[in-house]
């Protein structure tokens, strides 16, 4: 009796110490925000990494790239339009969406649209009852990739344009598209505004302020009423705009990319701006990411000139490397031909680009490493170094406030020929990297093999090959504490 009284007391009192202790251990807490935050409409936007532009219209069939706006209907007639063979092309080769041109600058809509007659319900093209937007939303639909449209602000076709009624015309097709089409997952919209056209017949040059003149907050605001989820990619120096230009059309983000931007520092820089946008601003107080629009051949439009000029899958995958692989979703665009489909070229291409990045990536080394950091922020497991291989995006390595460089180190399992090492933060606390440096176990000695500025999204870099069982990355300056999400080698 005596003796389980002594358990009982004794138990008691390791309880008690028990609880004594955890009470005054202080809760460590993840870090704070650094300014500015991505939307979860950005975060899930980055995410889809590639989707395809589409080009085409009555330019299809003049083989010219911008329109004058005086084209007949009647010259649309792709014969063997095949919107699900467009669709199947795009899934097999790893896009998640597709955007159409559902109107370019020539203003010829490619659905009936109740505002114009300049558009397919026009066309001798299935007698007038063709609808390209509302086909190609439906193949979408039926193979699973989400569907967005581009509607060419400047309309060379259009009589009122550069007078207010024209914007009313507008957003009219803007509230149009939205009804009928939706959901989209993204609008996007491009600088070249104003110059000569048709117009109605007055054959003339027009002239428009393109940050007044569309009123682009009212625009905006007609996006976001139908939903909500529908990514803007506007002008950056608009600040509703929700993903920039990259500043060129090559197809490459700058090796240093911030996800911020100033509107009013691009403002300033006027025709300069170009760079500007390609690298983001450290400073910047606008969390507007880039996006790397280019095409699979020299031209947007199909030309037939252009079928032994086909970016080759080699050429694709150093694209993907370049924006993909440098934070950045890639557009890439694929154009019809005048029968209305995808050529056999560009499919070829496309399959074996995608081969590539499948081959490439087929095998994470990281997975089954050791993974060691040399701090992680108060000492608690929920933010040790198996957060950057556990393979969930939620979870995260972090150090301590004050803490803002690191180093992890990986030991594989044996000597491994490694070609890509590829980072990510966890952005939903911010872009925080300034720069870090790779480095490999070779000789008994560590041999640095690349360096970089930022990571943001996604970070890959390509490295000389190398036969190494151990990798260590190090994170030498950031303006807070580090917060890396992601770590795989391949």
């Amino acid at each position: 009796m005596k003796l389980n009284k002594f358990l009982v007391m004794k138990n008691s009192m390791w309880i008690f110490l028990f609880l004594v202790f955890a009470c005054t251990q202080k809760e460590v807490l993840p870090p704070a925000a650094i300014l500015p935050l991505p939307s979860q409409v950005q975060l899930d936007w980055q995410g889809k990494e590639m989707y395809a532009f589409i080009h085409f219209t009555v330019n299809t069939f003049t083989d010219k790239e911008w329109g004058y706006g005086d084209e007949n209907p009647d010259i649309f007639n792709p014969v063997d339009f095949d919107p699900n063979q467009w669709a199947k092309v795009l899934k097999e080769a790893g896009f998640k969406g597709a955007i159409l041109t559902a109107k370019h600058h020539d203003g010829f809509c490619l659905w009936p649209s109740e505002f114009t007659d300049h558009s397919v319900k026009n066309s001798n093209w299935q007698n007038g009852k063709g609808d390209v937007v509302g086909e190609l939303k439906k193949a979408c639909d039926e193979n699973g990739l989400e569907f967005g449209i581009y509607l060419s602000p400047w309309d060379r076709n259009h009589a009122e344009y550069g007078r207010p009624e024209y914007v009313e015309y507008y957003q009219n097709q803007l509230n149009e598209l939205l009804d009928n089409y939706g959901p989209i997952f993204e609008i996007w919209f491009d600088g070249a505004n104003g110059g000569d056209g048709y117009y109605g017949g007055a054959r003339e040059t027009r002239k428009i302020d393109d940050q007044v003149y569309y009123k682009w907050d009212e625009a905006f605001k007609i996006i976001k009423d139908h939903n909500s989820n529908t990514l803007v990619r506007g002008d950056a120096r608009n600040p509703l705009s929700e993903s920039r230009w990259c500043g060129n059309e090559k197809g490459y983000m700058g090796e240093t990319n911030w996800n911020m931007i100033n509107p009013d520092t691009l403002l300033a820089m006027g025709s300069k701006r170009t760079n500007g946008l390609n690298t983001g601003d450290i400073n910047g107080d606008i969390w507007m990411p880039a996006e790397v629009d280019v095409s699979i051949r020299p031209g947007w439009f199909y030309h037939e000139t252009e079928d032994t000029l086909v970016k080759t899958p080699d050429q694709l995958f150093d694209l993907y490397l370049s924006s993909v692989g440098r934070g950045a979703p890639l557009l890439l665009n694929v154009t019809p031909n005048r029968y209305g489909l995808i050529p056999e070229q560009d499919i070829a291409s496309l399959q074996g680009w995608k081969k590539k990045i499948d081959e490439t990536f087929a095998t994470n080394r990281a997975i089954n490493a050791k993974v060691e950091v040399d701090s992680y922020r108060g000492s608690s497991e929920k933010f040790d170094a198996s957060k950057l291989i556990d393979e969930n995006k939620e979870t995260y390595w972090a150090t301590d406030d004050e803490v803002k460089t690191g180093t992890i180190s990986l030991k594989l399992k044996e000597p491994t020929l490694l070609n890509y090492i590829l980072i990510q933060e966890y952005l939903e606390l911010g872009q925080r990297v300034k720069s870090f440096n790779v480095e490999v176990l070779q000789n008994g000695k560590w041999e640095q093999v690349a360096q970089g500025t930022t990571i943001g999204f996604k970070r890959i870099l390509e490295i000389e090959q190398v036969r190494t069982e151990q990798v260590r990355i190090n994170i030498t300056d950031s303006r807070a504490c580090p917060a890396l999400s992601n770590i795989e080698i391949y």
